[in-house]
Order: structure tokens, then C-alpha cells, then sequence
């Protein structure tokens, strides 16, 4: 049996199991828009309040209420923020890399499961259109074995098989849209995380720069 004759065996199976995958891909979806949604907002946070509290931490030495005040956050800024702030004794470069740590940590946590949106968006269509040409093989099969059937056949046979496609693109449309949404808002939380990050840097900068100015009057 030749290559050509074992795929069209294969394709006379009916294209059904690939409306199936793309029921349990679209389930799977959800699934994850679902998830990550829920994890977005247990995330959210007063940037402009967080950034001044951090300021006012920072000035008035008082550390400790501040990490007591957003330990509970699981928003990035803030634990990138409580990272940087226990590091302040050991210099403003030991600060920078260990709220660059905690932001690549949390990044991760973030951007996690987007790849499968972003893998069911460019996908879902061509497993989808995989149907539908299985689908269109069986009707001209079809239309073989009952000739007397005509166009009606593979009319009947074609109209079922681009169910596939459709389906494939139902899947994949709010997919794209959730992985476009999720990115943005992913992007957003690193923007606000580098925004406290330096404010925090700029702080302690300003810091050193007050303690080392004495010095110098002195000598």
C-alpha cells in the first residue's frame, strides 16, 4: 500500500476527532483566560501610593511599617519594592540587582500559560482547515462510491467539513485577543515595577549624595 493510499485510509476516518481537539483546545482556552484573569487582579495595586509610601519609608527610615503595610501584595511592584528596600544598607548597585531579580522572578509568574493562547491563536485555524480538507477528501470519496448522487453529495459532504474551520477560528479569535490583553497588561505591571524601582534608586542615590556632602565640608 502506498504513502498516498495509507493517508487516504487515514482521511476516511472523518474529520470529527479534529472538531474534538478543537473542543478540547477551546476548553483549554478558557481555561487560561479564566486563570489569568483571576491572577491579574489578585495583583493589583495604588502604583502612585505605593511609590510615595516607598519615598516616605526610604526619608523617614521607618522600613518596616512599609513591609508590613503590602507583604500581602502579590503585585510586582510591590514585592520588587520590599526586595529593594531590605537591601538598602548594602548599597544602592546591591539594591539594583536585587529588585532586578524579584522583577525577572515575577515576570515569569506573569507571562506564565500565555504561551498557550499565543500557540492556540496561530494554530487553531490551520487544525482547523486540517478538518476541513479530511473532510472535503471523504465527500469526493464519497461521491466515488454513489455517483448517482452528483453535486449533492459533495455539496453535503464540503458544507459539513468547513464546520472544521470555522470552529478553528472561534478558538482561535478570542484567543489572540486574551494573548494580545494579557501581554499588555504583563507590560504594563513591568512599567510600573521599573517605575518604582527607580524611584526607589533615584531615593537612595539622593541619600548618599546627602551623607557624602558633610563629609567633604569637613575634610
Amino acid at each position: 500500500m502506498s504513502l498516498t493510499e495509507q493517508f487516504l485510509n487515514f482521511a476516511l476516518l472523518g474529520a470529527e476527532w479534529v472538531m474534538w481537539l478543537l473542543v478540547g483546545l477551546s476548553i483549554v482556552s478558557v481555561g487560561v483566560m479564566i486563570e489569568r484573569g483571576l491572577f491579574l487582579r489578585a495583583r493589583r495595586v495604588d502604583i502612585d501610593k505605593l511609590s510615595s509610601d516607598a519615598k516616605s519609608a526610604l526619608r523617614k527610615r521607618e522600613l518596616e511599617p512599609f513591609e508590613k503595610r503590602y507583604e500581602g501584595s502579590l503585585a510586582m511592584a510591590a514585592q520588587v519594592a520590599i526586595r529593594g528596600l531590605r537591601e538598602h544598607t548594602r548599597g544602592v548597585d546591591t539594591v539594583s540587582e536585587a529588585m532586578n531579580s524579584e522583577k525577572t522572578r515575577a515576570r515569569k509568574d506573569y507571562e506564565r500559560y500565555l504561551v498557550i493562547l499565543g500557540t492556540l491563536g496561530n494554530n487553531a485555524p490551520f487544525i482547523g482547515l486540517f478538518g476541513t480538507v479530511i473532510g472535503v477528501i471523504q465527500a469526493f470519496q464519497d461521491l466515488s462510491s454513489d455517483s448517482q448522487g452528483g453535486a449533492e453529495v459533495v455539496m453535503s459532504g464540503i458544507s459539513e467539513a468547513l464546520v472544521a474551520t470555522a470552529v478553528g477560528l472561534l478558538v482561535a479569535i478570542p484567543a489572540v485577543i486574551s494573548f494580545n490583553y494579557f501581554n499588555r497588561r504583563v507590560r504594563e505591571a513591568v512599567t510600573a515595577t521599573d517605575d518604582i524601582a527607580h524611584t526607589i534608586l533615584a531615593e537612595l542615590h539622593g541619600q548618599a549624595h546627602e551623607n557624602a556632602s558633610p563629609r567633604k565640608e569637613a575634610a
